[in-house]
């Protein structure tokens, strides 16, 4: 069922065209009328209706001014014009504004029903144009390289939470079966010049040394490999059993084959295995490093990180995912969440045993992020860890890790209590703010969300939102409710015309004045005199 809206300021009308048409047989549902265009706006804002069915001549708001709006805020909606002036500048309009139909009245129901049919089946080829599986699945089977080499990238850099990289892997067809893991990185030496039968087409050169490495590696290993920069990126499966050395003797033969097709030493870098994929950021640096390696030594063969730099894995790291995981806890979680990922970041160390100094570096690397926090927000460093603070004498006091980490918790917490408090200070002085400006400028007639807005340097969506959680009420109906409480006083106080009264609390248009007065109160203004 398409959802419709009937606008027209003559009952009788509306109700004969509600009347008249079997709307569920013809696939509609009526979800609402409006007597004028304000109303009708309003309204449709709040109904999200397909089709907008409207008279041209409306009080307050035509309809070719309510297509426009309409057409602005919702692009989608079908407009239907009708009207009892056969003139071609309506019509004319009508048509610039895309309209469906344009009516002459006295509208006629069998008219009225076909056109309807016409479009209900314009709407139902578009949203099936939408929903078409094989489109859509087209386009996703032709982004897919791209999405998965984007992953890939992600991977290696730390950037896929643990929670989410098996439903990723699963959608780049990954499989995550392996007893570990290792990175392998391979480019060219930029120093030499590139073979000559790529000379002058330098850019095809990584992916030449990527089709040689999948050469390589097929049936010797279950692989992924993408083009980051210059480098081809291995991500391979290994066994337990074998460990790395079978991968480096491969990258190893590999930049051979690569030597003889690309006339150029070619140099790679194998990390250590890691037993998931979630720790290959650090495989990745390893890879970064044992490449350097093998720069230095002069190229042509494959580095592995192991044979360099011993046991490179006992070493206590703070990545930019770890700082990015504690942030977003102290900025939006609550203390449960904040111990969950304090202890996460401390949990790298569950397996292994460093010196001291190591873990106090650590702590001292988080620290300076939390600093970033503070400052970014301007708390007070004294609120957090009190007078004459020192990071020093504090963190030598303690001796284990376990008196780190709760540490490192509790200063976390007692963060994210003064950003609360503070957001929460911040949108009660914003409404109340808010609130007296309407109380004072109440009578201005251009007062909207936006003007507001703009005086108080803030988003009309985000004040929206802290508006209504903070006075339980939408920006216009306070502002028409302050409006109504000083008409109502002006109405008991003085012998003041209605139309002066409009004037005075804000309103151009003295019968949208009444209207908007009768819709409160249930009477009209000279009646709410009379009656008191």
């Amino acid at each position: 069922m398409y959802r419709i809206l009937i606008a027209d300021d003559e009952e009788q009308i509306r109700e004969g065209i509600i009347r008249k048409i079997d709307w569920e047989k013809i696939g509609y549902i009526i979800v609402g009328s409006a007597e004028n265009g304000l109303d009708a706006l309003e309204k449709a804002e709040h109904l999200h209706p397909d089709v907008v069915m409207t008279d041209i001549k409306m009080p307050f708001l035509g309809g070719l001014e309510l297509g426009e709006k309409l057409r602005e805020s919702m692009p989608s909606v079908k407009l239907i014009f009708f009207s009892g002036f056969d003139e071609f500048e309506f019509a004319q309009q009508a048509i610039k504004m895309h309209a469906a139909e344009y009516i002459l009245k006295p509208i006629n129901s069998e008219e009225l029903t076909e056109t309807l049919r016409k479009i209900k089946a314009q709407i139902d080829r578009e949203v099936a144009e939408k929903r078409n599986v094989e489109v859509l699945k087209r386009q996703y089977e032709e982004s897919l390289p791209v999405m998965r080499g984007q992953f890939l990238t992600d991977l290696i850099e730390g950037r896929v939470p643990k929670e989410r990289l098996k439903a990723k892997a699963a959608q780049f067809r990954i499989n995550l079966q392996a007893d570990g893991w290792a990175v392998a990185l391979l480019r060219v030496d930029a120093e030499e010049k590139t073979a000559r039968v790529l000379q002058g087409q330098e850019e095809l050169v990584p992916i030449l040394l990527k089709s040689t490495t999948e050469g390589e590696l097929e049936g010797y290993f279950r692989f992924v490999d993408f083009l980051a920069g210059d480098c081809v990126t291995v991500i391979a499966a290994i066994r337990s059993a074998d460990g790395v050395l079978p991968l480096v003797n491969r990258m190893d033969q590999i930049c051979s084959s690569a030597r003889r097709v690309l006339g150029t030493k070619v140099m790679a870098g194998v990390s250590t295995a890691a037993e998931n994929l979630s720790q290959l950021q650090h495989c990745y640096q390893e890879a970064q490093s044992a490449l350097e390696y093998s720069a230095v030594l002069g190229g042509d063969k494959a580095i592995s990180i192991a044979d360099v730099e011993p046991d490179p894995s006992a070493r206590a790291e703070f990545s930019e995912h770890d700082e990015s995981e504690i942030v977003s806890a102290i900025k939006l979680g609550n203390k449960r969440e904040i111990a969950q990922k304090i202890d996460s970041v401390f949990g790298q160390f569950r397996t292994v045993v460093l010196p001291l100094s190591q873990y106090q570096i650590f702590l001292l690397e988080i620290m300076t992020s939390l600093l970033k926090v503070l400052h970014a927000y301007r708390i007070d460093e004294a609120a957090i860890f009190g007078e004459n603070f020192s990071f020093v004498q504090t963190i030598s006091k303690l001796h284990s890790l376990e008196d780190m980490k709760r540490w490192c918790a509790d200063v976390c917490m007692k963060i994210s209590a003064n950003i609360e408090r503070e957001r929460l200070d911040s949108t009660k002085l914003l409404t109340r703010s808010a609130e007296e400006y309407v109380r004072a400028h109440y009578q201005d007639p251009g007062l909207s969300v936006e003007s507001l807005c703009s005086r108080l340097h803030v988003s009309p969506a985000y004040f929206s939102t802290v508006f209504k959680r903070e006075s339980g009420k939408n920006f216009v109906s306070y502002l028409t409710e302050v409006r109504m409480r000083k008409a109502v006083e002006l109405l008991n106080m003085t012998d003041d015309k209605t139309y002066i009264i409009a004037q005075k609390v804000g309103y151009t248009e003295p019968n949208y004045f009444s209207y908007v007065f009768k819709k409160k109160f249930g009477v009209s203004p000279s009646k709410y005199r009379n009656r008191t």
